[in-house]
């Protein structure tokens, strides 16, 4: 399906295989996303985020009903724009993660944008994903800092 046009279609992605709803219109790509229940254009960083609410959806059993997508968010009178924040069952915030087109190359630099955002948010958890390396990290108040963990956290139902 037109991947020789959308490049980033073709990057074997991490993820386990999904079925998503995409559609064309005037050439470009628009991919339906089943949280928010409308279409949006299909850019890499979609892409991305598509798969990873889908696996902690359908693999890891997050309620679908805690996901905020795309809120902004304003750090030092900034304005930004998280990708993925799942609360946990009493509405505070669990995981909060940054999705990044597949060319992107997971650093210090990533993963500072996302602890930049944490720092308002107050997640729990924090993740980063290119769709083909996911770094995920636990948040230490001991020291104040993040650990690195292994998997994505487990969530309590």
């Amino acid at each position: 399906m037109m991947a020789d046009r959308y490049g980033f279609m073709q990057f074997s992605l991490n993820f386990p295989e999904f079925e998503f709803k995409i559609q064309e219109s005037e050439g470009k790509l628009s991919i339906f996303d089943s949280l928010r229940k409308k279409y949006l254009i299909l850019t890499p960083e979609e892409w991305v985020r598509q798969h990873m609410v889908s696996f902690l959806v359908q693999h890891r059993n997050y309620p679908k009903g805690l996901f905020s997508l795309e809120k902004e968010v304003v750090y030092n009178s900034l304005q930004k724009r998280f990708d993925i924040l799942v609360l946990d069952r009493v509405g505070n915030p669990f995981l909060l993660i940054e999705c990044k087109a597949p060319e992107v190359r997971l650093s210090k630099k990533t993963v500072e944008q996302v602890a930049v955002y944490n720092k308002t948010i107050g997640a729990s958890y924090m993740g980063i994903s290119n769709g083909r390396q996911h770094l995920f990290l636990k948040y230490n108040s001991d020291v104040n800092n993040y650990d690195q963990i292994s998997d994505l956290p487990q969530f309590q139902p």
